[in-house]
């Protein structure tokens, strides 16, 4: 069968729904904020950021009156809707570390191991059921090109010490079976996989027996300064405290700030219904590891605890003036050419089906990486823009907001990633022209075996660039 044909009659059946937070043992919601209460820190935003900023507030603090406002469900966001990859990478990858912060990329890469270590130890024991397990991960060449774009991350991961090594054609196909692939990077630390949307219930659940109060369906929608305290509104009450931590990410939430840093770009997910121990066994995976492409539109994937390969990437799209709207989660297009990649990268799965289809937006900046900030004479900090890799990085953003919301001078609070902001992207109309142009430009490179064009190689002179 045509790979076009495979890949319609394979979404034909699925569902319009993440299918992490799709299961029957989603939590009851909590309760809407209803009238003015006060407390020591008012976190705005349940997704892992803003459960991390509670979790750890907490456990520093025993006794300290935290309120978490969800406009939706907590994990509703980017926290429930990717791949399950948790990356002890705060930086987007060391490549880019060393681009931006290379006198800072020893300490960096130190700070997300322990962080990594610390989502471990917190899953743990709090006893969070997340099928959180350490996992290699492999970057795949299924171009001529790539293989000499893993060569040099090779010699990038060796000279920072990680446990990495080449693998050929045959030795990659010995792992996953495609007929596309030309071999392959793999790298056996500091990576981990997880259910995302068990993370987040988890977390919040966590947060909840650590005393915080979790309001969902409460979406703040003004900051006023009342003497010491900050009024932070809902439609139905106020919370009145000394201290704010805003983690809304991709969405808007009630400061505007952050929107010169920080735009929503969509990326889209399928997942297949479980595979057959036959139809595993034509691919091999017995490692279970977390896989990408070399390409710049790259693809990511993996198994799921039930044995469904997870697909997403390539495609990440940005619509017009930050815009966010429920219909962009699905996409006939994207969702169409992620099923023709799919049937392309392992022929030998035609007749699976797919189960679930979905997307949703990621907070994205210029130098693809989190960026803080403060107002209100430093009572409140907000952080956002993980640009792909927050599932690990959320909760070091977290860490440091607390840092700056309680005043404290810390090795983190020192770091230039934190100091200083990434490039602002620019105002409508110019910022979707430039975005679009990006997209086009990166879409070229893949195309012309990698070769960036001259848009491409002045933004990286400047250190900038579009990614997902």
């Amino acid at each position: 069968m045509a790979t076009e044909g495979c890949a319609r009659q394979a979404l034909a059946g699925a569902k319009h729904a993440v299918f992490w937070s799709d299961r029957a043992e989603a939590p009851a919601p909590a309760p809407p904020l209803q009238g003015p209460i006060t407390a020591d820190l008012t976190v705005i935003g349940g997704g892992f950021t803003g459960l991390w900023a509670a979790v750890q507030a907490l456990e520093e603090r025993p006794g300290l009156r935290v309120a978490v406002l969800e406009s939706e469900r907590c994990g509703f966001g980017a926290s429930s809707r990717n791949g399950g990859f948790c990356d002890a990478s705060l930086t987007h990858g060391l490549r880019n570390s060393l681009s931006h912060w290379p006198e800072e990329t020893k300490l960096l890469t130190r700070l997300g191991s322990e962080n990594l270590d610390g989502i471990a130890a917190s899953v743990g024991r709090y006893e969070i059921a997340a099928d959180f397990r350490r996992a290699a991960e492999i970057g795949v060449a299924t171009e001529g090109w790539h293989l000499e774009e893993i060569a040099m991350e090779l010699a990038i991961h060796l000279d920072a010490g990680d446990d990495v090594e080449l693998l050929t054609a045959d030795e990659m196909r010995a792992r996953l079976n495609s007929p596309t692939y030309l071999g392959g990077l793999i790298r056996h630390n500091d990576m981990s996989l997880l259910d995302p949307a068990r993370l987040a219930w988890g977390l919040r659940s966590t947060a909840e027996a650590l005393g915080a109060t979790v309001y969902e369906h409460s979406p703040a929608t003004d900051i006023t300064k009342r003497g010491l305290a900050l009024e932070v509104g809902t439609p139905g009450g106020v919370v009145v405290a000394p201290r704010v931590v805003m983690a809304t990410n991709a969405y808007p939430g009630p400061m505007r700030r952050p929107r010169r840093y920080v735009i929503p770009v969509y990326d889209h997910v399928l997942v297949t219904e479980p595979l057959t121990t036959a139809q595993l066994a034509s691919i091999g995976w017995q490692g279970r590891e977390g896989v990408g492409d070399a390409s710049n539109q790259f693809h990511y994937y993996r198994l799921t605890d039930d044995n469904r390969v997870l697909w997403g990437g390539y495609d990440a799209t940005y619509h017009f003036n930050n815009g966010l709207d429920p219909r962009h989660d699905q996409s006939d297009r994207t969702h169409g050419l992620l099923a023709a990649h799919f049937f392309e990268t392992f022929p030998q799965l035609e007749g699976v089906r797919f189960t679930h289809s979905w997307g949703g937006p990621i907070g994205t900046t210029s130098n693809f990486t989190a960026t803080w900030g403060t107002a209100h004479d430093g009572r409140l900090v907000w952080v956002a823009g993980y640009t792909g890799l927050g599932v690990g990085a959320s909760r070091f953003g977290a860490r440091v907001a607390l840092d700056l919301v309680f005043g404290q001078a810390t090795e983190r609070t020192e770091l230039k990633m934190i100091r200083n902001k990434p490039f602002p992207f620019p105002p409508e109309p110019l910022r979707w022209s430039v975005v679009q142009l990006t997209r086009k430009a990166i879409q070229r490179t893949d195309r012309n075996a990698g070769r960036r064009g001259l848009w491409l190689r002045t933004l990286d002179r400047f250190g900038v660039g579009f990614d997902s």
